[in-house]
């Protein structure tokens, strides 16, 4: 390992040898340092990555969970966590060594984001990306063990309150926007199938079957660095099929004859997240029903299905959920009465027993 400078930049270079993933000796030059411990102390980090230590520094570690992840998630969902570690992660621990990092570290890093007033549901998210990463490292690198678990988690994973609008409210709504046909005949889609906003803003024409009364979901359209992209939906369980109502139906009908000749791969309705956030807001602000975010319409549908007695299983199969146990986590709290509804069958079931029983006497 030899640092000097390099005469045709006036910078520092260092050559240095290592051997790769598969034990073969290598031999590599990596240049443009400022200065020549700057350039040391680079190869002192990637000497350790390459062996494995976690007497690297928690920046260098978080290079390698990276470079595996991305061929294993989906390129939106690297972004997100990419954005959570640089901004709320590295700053706090990325000079910080793995093997060093302790509760503590956590417990005071927690205490300080809990203090910048964020939601309890996004320091839920943030400290649960710390603890994966801690978890990556106990099983491929041999860390002893997760300080995320004996440090405890901030936040909640569940907002206090979910909100949702019931038929009335979003009718009030809806009425509010019958002068923008696209607006409209979006928001009908989403409050009546429960259907994502990335897959409402992927639908092709040729994607919904009127005359059999089924959408096929099998896309998603998503704002990748800052790009609007079609992608994979979000779980391979996304990729399902949804039947509407025969109201609906008509109203996707009369909004398609009055397009001048569409075609089978246009988009359905072909906006953006942002306009029908705007739609949204300017909906709310003229009926007067009280706000909430685009994404609660899939949980005001919801509430409708299960006020109309579908099961757990028939609703995470609309939903496009991986498994029902994601459904039955979110909308528990939807089954306010079922416990008393189910006591009251028993009472009554004894009863008519118990009079039969007497009756026979």
């Amino acid at each position: 390992m030899k640092a000097e400078k390099d005469p045709k930049t006036g910078k520092w270079l260092i050559q240095y040898r290592y051997k790769d993933w598969t034990g073969a000796n290598k031999k590599s030059t990596k240049r443009g340092f400022k200065t020549k411990r700057e350039a040391e102390e680079w190869v002192r980090n990637f000497l350790m990555t390459q062996t494995h230590s976690l007497d690297m520094k928690f920046s260098d570690f978080v290079e390698l969970y990276f470079a595996d992840m991305r061929n294993r998630l989906r390129e939106h969902t690297i972004i997100n966590k990419e954005y959570v570690v640089r901004d709320k992660l590295i700053p706090y621990f990325g000079g910080k060594k793995m093997n060093e990092i302790g509760v503590p570290e956590i417990r005071a890093w927690q205490n300080e984001l809990i203090q910048k007033g964020y939601a309890p549901t996004y320091l839920k998210s943030i400290n649960n990306q710390l603890s994966v990463i801690f978890n990556y490292a106990v099983r491929y690198y041999d860390l002893s063990g997760n300080p995320c678990r004996k440090a405890g988690s901030m936040g909640r994973s569940k907002a206090d309150e979910m909100q949702i609008w019931t038929k009335a409210e979003y009718q009030k709504f809806s009425d509010c926007l019958m002068d923008k046909h696209i607006s409209w005949i979006a928001f009908q889609i989403l409050f009546w199938t429960g259907i994502r906003i990335g897959e409402l803003m992927a639908l092709t024409f040729e994607d919904v079957n009127l005359e059999s009364k089924i959408i096929s979901i099998n896309k998603s359209f998503q704002r990748l660095k800052g790009k609007y992209v079609v992608t994979a939906p979000k779980t391979p369980r996304s990729v399902r099929t949804v039947n509407i109502p025969a109201f609906l139906a008509e109203d996707i009908l009369d909004y398609k004859e009055s397009l001048y000749d569409p075609q089978p791969e246009d988009r359905l309705i072909p906006v953006n997240k942002s306009f029908l956030e705007r739609e949204m807001a300017r909906g709310v602000k003229l009926s007067g029903v009280k706000k909430i975010r685009i994404h609660d319409l899939r949980h005001s549908h919801v509430s409708l299905l299960i006020e109309l007695g579908f099961s757990p299983k028939e609703i995470a199969e609309r939903l496009g959920h991986e498994n029902i146990e994601t459904t039955l986590n979110t909308y528990s709290h939807l089954y306010p009465n079922k416990q008393e509804r189910m006591a009251d069958r028993l009472d009554r079931f004894y009863q008519e027993k118990s009079e039969n029983g007497e009756a026979a006497q």
